[in-house]
């Protein structure tokens, strides 16, 4: 089964420590959702933007946190 995984990342694409711990998630839905319901917190931890993850292959990114505030 396939494990779908967030980066989290400042805007230069470094790599970064989330606020909120992620599990692995099953589906790209929970994962979409979960991101959903944490990005507020994920953005005030220091998280800028993520890439979304299917085992090792990127799905896409990277998406910025700030879309709401632009």
């Amino acid at each position: 089964m396939a494990a779908w995984t967030w980066r989290f990342e400042t805007a230069d694409g470094t790599e970064v420590q989330p606020a909120v711990q992620p599990e692995e998630f099953t589906t790209q839905g929970d994962a979409e959702s979960w991101i959903g319901e944490h990005w507020k917190d994920l953005k005030e931890g220091g998280t800028e933007q993520v890439r979304l993850f299917e085992d090792a292959a990127e799905i896409y990114g990277p998406m910025s946190l700030h879309g709401e505030d632009a």
